[in-house]
């Protein structure tokens, strides 16, 4: 199982918010290409990239970080916050990012995300932030009336590689995921899940792993690692470093590129 830590840039810094709330924001870090480096030096084989700026202007906003970022590191970066248009989406892969979340038009315009699957195949990751089991949108500022696990499913058809679910509720609190919400939306597509909001423990992360044959291959850690309440190290020594092409064909559900 992949433990993938999470950068969430706002104003060019590191910084958490709690429960999506941009009132809420802690900055832990001036420097984001830093933060980048200091989690592949512990291990990372993926890292995790939100341009909160972005998420909530429509746009990309951070795109000289995200670019620093990407340059700064050998392992994939995978970016969301903003991406409502076929021009952001390519943006970001020329800038060399391996994959792009796409989360508002996945309710907005469907169709858009349908024909970016197909433009840039397994390159296309469908982010679901919910609210009791509603999909927010726009910077989690708006909740729409689209049922999350629904959502899921019909961005799986559209060719999405994978789908990251977020709890808002969960995100940020250090209360444990969502297991029950995790458990019915994997049971529910057959592509990748992965799991973000919550995590707080060693303990989180295993209880995560035991959704593994469902097809939860991969948790977001944020603020847990930066406040010291998980060690990444010890996180992937005890899940593993989410080298899927080292795992036996019949262990659990199939790689995400």
């Amino acid at each position: 199982m992949e433990v993938i830590p999470a950068i969430d840039v706002l104003g060019g810094k590191c910084v958490r918010l709690y429960q999506g709330d941009y009132e809420r924001s802690q900055t832990f870090d001036e420097n984001p290409v830093a933060v980048a480096r200091r989690w592949q030096a512990e291990g990372a084989t993926r890292l995790h990239l939100v341009d909160l700026d972005g998420a909530k202007a429509g746009h990309p906003v951070n795109l000289p970080a995200i670019e620093a970022i990407v340059r700064a590191v050998d392992v994939p970066v995978q970016v969301g916050g903003g991406l409502r248009d076929r021009s952001s989406v390519a943006s970001l892969l020329n800038l060399g990012v391996q994959r792009v979340i796409l989360g508002t038009v996945a309710v907005e315009q469907p169709e858009l995300v349908s024909q970016l699957c197909q433009e840039f195949p397994e390159q296309i990751v469908v982010g679901i932030d919910a609210r009791n089991g509603q999909v927010a949108t726009r910077g989690w500022l708006e909740t729409s009336e689209v049922q999350a696990t629904k959502l899921a499913q019909q961005m799986a058809k559209s060719g999405a590689t994978a789908i990251i679910y977020t709890d808002i509720y969960r995100d940020g609190t250090l209360q444990g995921p969502n297991l029950e919400s995790l458990r019915e939306l994997a049971g529910a597509v057959e592509i990748p899940v992965i799991a973000s909001g919550g995590v707080s423990s060693l303990t989180d992360l295993l209880s995560l792993l035991a959704l593994e044959p469902l097809g939860v291959t991969g948790a977001i850690v944020g603020r847990a690692l930066y406040t010291g309440e998980v060690s990444l190290k010890e996180a992937l020594r005890a899940i593993g470093p989410g080298r899927w092409q080292d795992v036996p064909p019949d262990f659990g559900s199939s790689a995400f590129a």
